[in-house]
């Protein structure tokens, strides 16, 4: 066996480590979710869906699972439109003055989320924005909008410029050469980046603390006032359920994508 070899084997085995230790809590939180005792004990004592059944009996569940979808898909759209447009500033601007915003850009990435959480919470309150959608809604685009950049930048970068140039020579305006050449191009990285907005609004809870109020809480807040103050297996359900909702917005563009590659290589 040779050295390439070896290390292609301990590459494998590290990726297998690795995924046993994120797919392990999850093999404990779905079977406790369906725990018929009102108790965390693994392996589970009975089986039963009356948890699940109470996320939909309690308002306060239904309230946050609304808030949280509210803000998240509001959010997905703002952080798609505002990401896409400057990553095209971005990519046609270039130079120092491109990297010097891209690296503003990519801010909310880098910085500690409970830094970021301050900081937004000591602005809000001076702008009253504190504990309403508005709040929300721009809160979670700044800490979405960088996934969209990055992954429309990473499209741009196959896109031929020449097409373009070609398409304004035929006599093509900005807004039809964007949507007849630019776009499709770049269709794919802003899906991409548009899923990881939404998971990113949807799952965010460190911002979300400090901007709660009884008007407006999302499902992260709920599900970390529930571990605090209950002791049973709901939390656990309510995990499932966007465990599985998560799951759905990731497979579905990657099953869509896959489809489309088959009906290519069929046709050739």
């Amino acid at each position: 066996m040779n050295e390439k070899t070896r290390a292609g084997w301990g590459l494998r085995l590290w990726a297998v480590f690795v995924a046993v230790i994120l797919v392990a809590p999850l093999l404990v939180v779905i079977p406790v979710s369906f725990s018929k005792r009102a108790s965390f004990a693994f392996p589970p004592h009975g089986w039963s869906l009356k948890w699940y059944a109470s996320i939909f009996e309690d308002p306060r569940w239904i309230t946050a699972i609304g808030s949280s979808l509210l803000v998240a898909v509001l959010v997905t759209a703002l952080s798609t439109v505002i990401g896409t447009a400057a990553a095209l500033g971005i990519h046609r601007v270039g130079g120092k003055a491109a990297a010097a915003v891209t690296g503003a850009l990519m801010a909310p990435m880098i910085v500690p989320g409970i830094v970021s959480a301050v900081a937004i919470y000591a602005a809000y309150l001076r702008w009253h924005l504190t504990g309403n959608l508005q709040g929300f809604l721009l809160a979670h685009t700044v800490l979405s909008m960088p996934f969209v950049v990055i992954t429309v930048l990473s499209s741009l970068t196959g896109v031929d410029p020449t097409l373009e140039r070609a398409a304004a020579s035929l006599g093509a305006g900005p807004l039809r050469t964007f949507l007849r050449v630019t776009l499709p191009g770049i269709a794919r990285g802003i899906g991409a980046g548009a899923v990881f907005a939404f998971v990113t609004s949807f799952d965010e809870v460190v911002a979300a603390s400090f901007l709660q109020s009884p008007q407006i809480r999302t499902l992260p807040i709920e599900m970390f006032v529930s571990v605090t103050n209950e002791v049973n297996p709901t939390i656990a359900s309510v995990s499932t359920i966007i465990l599985a909702m998560t799951t759905v917005v990731v497979l579905v563009p990657m099953l869509a994508r896959s489809g489309e590659q088959r009906q290519k290589q069929a046709k050739r």
